[in-house]
């Protein structure tokens, strides 16, 4: 009996990490960053620095850590003539926070 016992709480244990781990972590969505439950924290007020020619700010974020929000501070980035620089950012999908990394897009 105390073997069938034992094999009760192994299988009771994966089970309560599984479900633990399925509440916090969702299947990406394609051409996406992670999918999460946990909202991340309003962005941090940063003041930008003077612009610097040939370059673009990218502003910090909130990053995922497998446990928590970490945040990211804000970097220049290389410009790129033509093209408009996206940044980094969460987006709400009915109760699942999408990671989507910063891009650049064609200017219009």
């Amino acid at each position: 009996m105390k073997s069938l016992s034992t094999a009760w709480r192994y299988t009771s244990f994966a089970l309560i990490v599984t479900v633990g781990l399925a509440s916090c972590v969702v299947v990406p969505a394609r051409g996406e960053g992670r999918v999460i439950r946990v909202a991340p924290p309003p962005a941090r007020v940063v003041v930008v620095p003077a612009p610097r020619r040939g370059y673009v700010w990218a502003p910090g974020y909130w990053r995922w850590n497998g446990k928590r929000h970490v945040w990211i501070d804000g970097h220049w980035v290389r410009e790129r003539r033509g093209y408009l620089w996206v940044a980094d950012r969460w987006d709400d999908r009915g109760g699942h926070w999408v990671y989507v990394p910063g891009y650049w897009e064609r200017g219009r």
